[in-house]
């Protein structure tokens, strides 16, 4: 689409929210870190263990300032955005510990602020501010549409729709689809049943026996206030890509509540949040999509590729700072790595390696640096030899979670099981190509598919004394390595 007149009014707005950042930061360096994921990723576990790890005394080995001594303290400082909600660290954290439940999933945007006392490297004093911005992965999808026409996001979300397994499960849509004529009158009713039809597909998508990603628009999924607006009112038509909509028609309705779809909701969170933002962690949840089946596992590689193309990347220079703040650094995280052997750690990295190494060859020819983990925020699980017949299977010891089975066998929530998941492939090139596709619960029952993961409830910790105990973890400290490391030294 054409550069508008209301993109360069962005533009302009952006660059002065830039200038002002930069005015702010210049004497109390400031890094905004963003943390994102699509649905059940682990966002809000990933935050509370960061937090708790850094405040409390965690175990970071690998997290270099931490290990040798030079971080003095880190403490939390009043939230530094009067229109951006907090981020509910204790309620999490009891949940956590006290409850032993995760978290409630992100809904919504949220932000806490961290200031991190420390000694540089050559003995000087010295502090740094990290400002944690929360978002919902599938708003991140949802910035494309911004470079979209309504017939361009139509033709594209029928076309996806059509594909397996989301053909089955756009049914009810479809048929009323065929119903709707372009070109006829608007018909508050019909879009009313349209959109809450698309709606139900998309939600259908997003179920574990499928594990679909790339699901915009996001905020029909969590709308919030936004409920039944006219904003999140409409669903793609059969229309030509390059026609002009009838004025008064149902097409002309629904392009007009696409565009307000972009001016209301998605423009404010790019302009506002997303654009500011100076490194960036994207959690997956690939487990799932190896629970799902092979099509979930290509569905999750497309929305990564997405991710990663709306991101404003880049080495950071001192005009862009003060202009337009790039992204400098990049992680993709596999969470829990814990629902796996170790033996089967680098093999789960290597799966997210490939799936984003498309996109991120692009992103490093910009000078920004990417890299790829497996990791476990919270660890709920620990591991053992379990003996089968002749053989020492490698498994693992946790709790599932109430209503999780496996192989006719229901839990309590209460037990402790030993589970041997299965091997993840030394080669995850045949998983993607087609030529060692897999069985998942979108064919087949759960006792037939080929990788089968429940899941656990945090972990039983004790108290010493009146501090809240350490929270286990796999590859945290890696993480913060690479998104915080190089601005401690």
């Amino acid at each position: 689409m054409a550069f508008s007149f209301q993109d360069m009014v962005e533009e302009a707005r952006l660059s002065a929210r830039a200038l002002i950042d930069y005015g702010e930061h210049f004497f109390n360096p400031t890094v905004r870190l963003g943390v994102t994921g699509l649905s059940r990723a682990g966002k809000t576990v990933f935050i509370t263990a960061l937090i708790h790890g850094l405040t409390r005394g965690g175990r970071f080995p690998v997290f270099e300032a931490y290990s040798s001594g030079r971080i003095a303290r880190a403490h939390l400082a009043p939230q530094p955005d009067d229109a951006v909600p907090r981020f509910s660290y204790e309620s999490h954290l009891r949940a956590l510990i006290e409850e032993r439940r995760w978290p409630s999933s992100t809904v919504d945007i949220s932000e806490l602020r961290l200031v991190i006392d420390y000694q540089r490297q050559n003995g000087a004093d010295r502090t740094l501010t990290l400002d944690i911005v929360d978002y919902p992965g599938e708003w991140l999808l949802d910035l494309p549409l911004l470079q979209k026409s309504y017939e361009q996001w139509s033709a594209e979300s029928l076309a996806l729709s059509r594909e397996t397994p989301r053909a089955h499960l756009a049914a009810d849509w479809h048929a009323h689809l065929a119903t709707l004529k372009p070109e006829a009158r608007e018909d508050e009713q019909a879009t009313l049943t349209a959109a809450k039809l698309f709606t139900q597909y998309l939600r259908a998508c997003r179920d574990e026996r499928f594990a679909m990603s790339l699901l915009p628009p996001g905020r029909f999924l969590m709308p919030g206030s936004l409920a039944d607006t006219p904003a999140l009112t409409f669903a793609p038509l059969e229309v030509p890509s390059g026609g002009q909509a009838p004025e008064g028609s149902l097409w002309a309705m629904m392009v007009r509540r696409f565009e307000a779809y972009k001016d209301i909701v998605v423009r404010p969170f790019f302009r506002d949040h997303f654009a500011r933002l100076d490194r960036q962690i994207v959690l997956a949840d690939a487990l799932a999509a190896f629970n799902a089946g092979p099509e979930a596992l290509h569905d999750l590689e497309a929305a990564l590729s997405g991710i990663l193309d709306c991101f404003n990347i880049g080495r950071s220079t001192f005009l862009s700072s003060m202009f337009r703040p790039r992204i400098d650094r990049i992680l993709f995280a596999a969470t829990k790595a814990d629902h796996l052997h170790h033996s089967s750690h680098d093999r789960l990295e290597a799966v997210l390696r490939r799936a984003v190494t498309r996109a991120a060859a692009r992103a490093e020819d910009t000078g920004a640096a990417i890299d790829v983990v497996a990791l476990s925020a919270v660890r709920a699980t620990r591991e053992a030899q379990v003996a089968h017949g002749r053989d020492k299977l490698p498994s693992i010891l946790g709790t599932p979670a109430a209503g999780e089975s496996a192989n006719g066998e229901f839990f309590d929530g209460n037990t402790e099981v030993a589970t041997f998941p299965g091997d993840l492939p030394l080669d995850p090139e045949p998983m993607f190509n087609g030529t060692d596709a897999f069985r998942g619960l979108s064919t087949e029952a759960a006792e037939k598919s080929d990788f089968r993961f429940l899941r656990f409830r945090p972990p039983k910790l004790e108290r010493e004394g009146t501090e809240e105990p350490t929270l286990p973890h796999i590859r945290l400290d890696r993480a913060l390595q690479f998104l915080i490391g190089d601005k401690l030294v």
